[in-house]
């Protein structure tokens, strides 16, 4: 059985659950023989090796280390899961320093040692901040670094499909914009039950607006609830949904799902968050937004909590002024 390309696959984190989660979800998509885990926790490190060793995967050769020079140098690909997780009763951004102070150890040690890596994908919260400081002290095009967004785009599916009683994959167009927390924008406009546009059940008896409005609220808390079912933050979904990322950024399926990218237009500026984008392997294309003046107006709020997320990293020293991004990253002048 082939494998998808030979590149250096990283898998930062790779100790923990999400990153032994994605080992194993890597190898059983076979995407590289060369696959290699990080984390600084020695004996945890080595017993996940031990497992996807003993998964028996053809023609791997999986390597492991707790040194970051050793992982990253020949990287093309990385993702990370490498933050503090969150824990019951905090949000996504009240990680929001220890983890950005992360990113930028992560971005600088990717300059220092693997600075042509094909692609990025960052999933440890706040992901849109802790990617965009990533992406900046990388020095590596914008387009070569996606967050995990898509998560809150199959919750939004995923309790669409369980009220109204049909498979998963009958629910298409579930989309949610803008932040990967509890401030994103639901978009209602593209979405499809069984081939009936949303739009036409809206307020109907078949979905009344009080049960959207419940499903809106389930959807941006789904990361929350997991927590309170579990006893943990997410990890199968997560890593799963990653795999596909960086599957796509090797040329494989094409991803299904919107991206955490990199945004700087005329409207949305020198920010990273959930859009409609392709990941491919010459990088990240992201497209127009489509949608109602109101879910607009969602993503525009959202896009706004996010600039002040960003502005307060700054003030942090954690990245530099905006206006000195591009000493740090020439990709960014």
């Amino acid at each position: 059985m082939s494998f998808l390309t030979n590149d250096k696959l990283v898998i930062l984190g790779g100790g923990g659950m999400i990153g032994s989660n994605m080992a194993q979800t890597a190898a059983m998509m076979r995407l590289t023989p060369n696959l290699c885990l990080y984390d600084p926790y020695g004996p945890g490190l080595e017993g996940v090796a031990e497992e996807i060793r003993h998964c028996g995967f053809e023609g791997l050769n999986l390597t492991f280390t707790t040194d970051i020079k050793e992982a990253l140098t020949g990287a093309k690909f990385i993702i990370s899961s490498g933050g503090a997780p969150r824990k019951d009763g905090m949000t996504r951004e009240d990680l929001l320093k220890g983890n950005a102070q992360i990113a930028k150890e992560l971005g600088e040690n990717i300059k220092a040692y693997c600075p042509d890596v094909k692609h990025v994908t960052i999933i440890f919260n706040p992901a849109d901040i802790t990617g965009l400081v990533t992406m900046v002290h990388a020095g590596i095009e914008p387009g070569r670094v996606t967050t995990l967004a898509a998560l809150d785009s199959t919750r939004l599916q995923s309790e669409l499909a369980k009220y109204f009683g049909v498979e998963q994959d009958h629910v298409t167009g579930a989309r949610t914009l803008g932040g990967h927390g509890e401030q994103m924008a639901v978009f209602a406009s593209e979405v499809k039950v069984d081939g009936t546009p949303l739009t036409e059940l809206l307020g109907t008896d078949k979905l009344p607006m009080a049960d959207w409005e419940e499903i809106k609220t389930r959807t941006t808390k789904g990361g929350a609830n997991i927590i309170k079912l579990r006893g943990r933050s997410s990890f199968q979904s997560p890593a799963y949904i990653s795999v596909e990322m960086i599957r796509a950024a090797m040329g494989g399926e094409k991803f299904r799902w919107p991206a955490g990218s990199y945004v700087s237009n005329d409207k949305y500026d020198h920010i990273m968050m959930a859009m409609e984008s392709d990941i491919t392997p010459e990088g990240t294309i992201v497209h127009e937004v489509r949608g109602t003046a109101e879910e607009i107006a969602e993503l525009d709020a959202s896009y706004k909590h996010l600039c002040d997320l960003r502005d307060q990293t700054i003030a942090m020293g954690i990245l530099p002024a905006i206006e000195d991004w591009g000493k740090v990253n020439p990709h960014l002048k």
